[in-house]
């Protein structure tokens, strides 16, 4: 593949119509748009440059590349929104850079810069702003890659990277309530690991218990901590709150927990509501006599837990309009798509060509 002939850039430019997609029947799954951007790292160079737009599509690397063989490789993902204006919104990718920046010196990976990441973002969004859903009907996810794809045979980092973005439009959050499931066999995460990043290798050990569990009729997994197996860490995909009375209480991220860039928001927002927001070790036995549970994630954003069951026993919770998981949700829903005011200066408004 190469990058855009300059009739492919005039016709990018100049498309503002939506492209042809039932957006109310949108879930979260792929749907295949224009435009992706790549950027490499050489040996030679030793730094990320020329990146470029080209049509979405297919990749080649060697069969030995670093990602095949050893699971070199990192992702991120977040979302642009469509605004009652037709303007388009990024929710604080510079968040995204900077956990990618430290997920690659865990991997030992070099990273793009973050502008190098934003700029990449915006240009992917911007290239395909005809699959940015119209206001109030989804969003479009952005899933940033960065890869191990130089020839690599011994076990060891690789020579050369691939910085790759590619985007789907998505519906408005992940639908069903969540009855989760706790998994006390099957650790997520340990300690030393790297459960606190974004690593591809974090993700496919847990779909056998998983899938077990959906077989069941359950949403997630809640796993335990694997030194102790006595507090909760996270789910599958997702962070975890409690809340009790004022107090709404959240696994400390010690490097076994993803540190969410929606939970971090969360966290904000709620204590400016007046919650007294702790991050600490969490008992599973604290689920016992919460009043309310609720997941956060960016496919999901906010979305309250309706039971949780562990060793038999099936604990429900509070669900609907009145709870606070339904408040926070619109609330954060409300900045990320323009209609209630950024104070805290988390949006990015992005317009205008793709190419810069």
């Amino acid at each position: 593949m190469g990058s855009l002939s300059k009739q492919e850039q005039v016709e990018c430019r100049e498309k503002a119509e939506y492209a042809n997609v039932n957006w109310d029947e949108l879930g979260f799954a792929l749907t295949k748009t224009d435009y992706m951007y790549v950027m490499k790292f050489t040996e030679e160079e030793q730094m990320f440059c020329n990146g470029t737009l080209i049509r979405f599509g297919n990749i080649q690397m060697c069969p030995s590349s670093g990602i095949l063989n050893y699971g070199q490789g990192l992702f991120e993902g977040l979302k642009a929104y469509r605004k009652e204006d037709e303007g388009i919104l990024l929710f604080r990718p510079e968040e995204n850079a900077l956990r990618m920046k430290v997920g690659a010196d865990r991997m030992c990976m070099p990273s793009p810069t973050v502008d190098q990441f934003i700029d990449a973002v915006k240009k992917t969004v911007l290239a395909n702003k005809r699959w940015v859903p119209p206001h109030g009907r989804g969003s479009l996810y952005i899933r940033p890659l960065l890869m191990g794809t130089g020839r690599n045979l011994e076990v060891k980092p690789s020579s050369e990277y691939t910085f790759l973005v590619y985007a789907s439009p998505v519906g408005n959050g992940l639908k069903g309530v969540l009855n989760l499931m706790v998994e006390d066999n099957v650790h997520r995460a340990t300690p030393g690991g790297t459960g606190g990043i974004k690593a591809v290798t974090n993700y496919s050990p847990i779909y056998k218990p998983l899938t077990e569990a959906k077989a069941k009729g359950f949403s997630d997994l809640l796993y335990l901590d694997a030194l102790t197996g006595s507090n909760i860490e996270e789910c599958s995909g997702c962070n975890i709150f409690i809340l009790k009375g004022n107090v709404i209480s959240t696994p400390t991220t010690h490097g076994t927990i993803l540190p969410g860039i929606t939970r971090k928001s969360i966290m904000e927002i709620a204590s400016g509501f007046g919650y007294q927001v702790e991050e600490r070790a969490t008992p599973i036995k604290e689920v016992f006599d919460a009043e309310e549970v609720f997941c956060t994630g960016t496919a999901m954003i906010v979305k309250s837990v309706a039971s949780i069951t562990y060793q038999g026993k099936r604990i429900e919770y509070k669900l609907g309009a009145e709870t606070l998981a339904q408040k926070l949700h619109a609330t954060l829903t409300g900045i990320q798509t323009g209609v209630n005011e950024d104070k805290l200066g988390w949006t990015m408004v992005i317009d205008g060509p793709p190419f810069l």
